[in-house]
């Protein structure tokens, strides 16, 4: 359901902006992509966990801060990652002559991918900074629209929708039903995804993956597009 590569990506899916400042991560992912011999995908969102940033005592802020420091945080990403420096002057981040060197072989910088569904701001956000959306999980019904208010965020802003990747999450049960899995992968693939996200059940077992392997080809979902 993805295209052909002969290297496996390195991704980073998704990392809450507020648990590191933006020209921190930008740092970390430079040396990432150098390391992996340019194979990260850097997956950011803007965060959610209270439970656990309460317990951090790091502030997560009401939803409307979130996203508005989320939305500068993508700026000051995508400046350290590709220009020589970064000066950048908002509420929640400041930055002047910033450098990020060195950086990675990937240009003009790593993809970057932003998982979420929201139609007014998350997705929005996505179709301005991001090279891959990530779909949370659902029917792919629920998918088909938030695609295309997706791409309705691009035309706003005279951008191609085929330039930003497609994933979704799909479940493996307990159950071990792998048919179930062909069948969402399939219904999601017809619907434009690109790639599926398959979550394996707890406790972790690699016993799994051989069966789930052998479904996949015997579905004919994989071909000479596929990874």
């Amino acid at each position: 359901l993805a295209q052909a590569t002969t290297r496996l990506r390195v991704g980073v899916l998704v990392t809450g902006i507020h648990y590191r400042h933006p020209a921190v991560l930008a740092n970390m992912a430079s040396a990432l992509d150098i390391v992996s011999d340019g194979r990260l995908e850097l997956g950011i969102g803007a965060g959610w966990n209270e439970e656990e940033s309460g317990a951090y005592g790091i502030e997560l802020g009401s939803i409307k801060e979130r996203f508005d420091r989320f939305e500068e945080a993508c700026q000051v990403l995508k400046g350290l990652l590709s220009q020589d420096t970064t000066t950048f002057d908002g509420r929640f981040y400041q930055l002047k002559d910033a450098r990020n060197e060195p950086k990675g072989p990937q240009r003009p910088h790593p993809p970057i991918c932003i998982g979420g569904s929201g139609e007014k701001r998350t997705l929005r956000i996505t179709a301005q900074y991001a090279d891959h959306w990530n779909f949370v999980g659902g029917p792919p019904e629920e998918f088909a629209r938030k695609r295309d208010v997706l791409a309705r965020h691009c035309a706003d802003i005279g951008r191609d929708p085929g330039e930003i990747s497609l994933s979704a999450h799909i479940r493996l049960g307990a159950d071990l039903d792998y048919d179930k899995v062909i069948e969402e992968a399939a219904a999601l693939g017809a619907e434009g995804l690109g790639l599926a996200i398959v979550y394996l059940p707890l406790p972790h077992d690699p016993a799994v993956l051989e069966p789930l392997a052998d479904k996949i080809r015997a579905s004919g979902l994989l071909d000479s597009k596929a990874r």
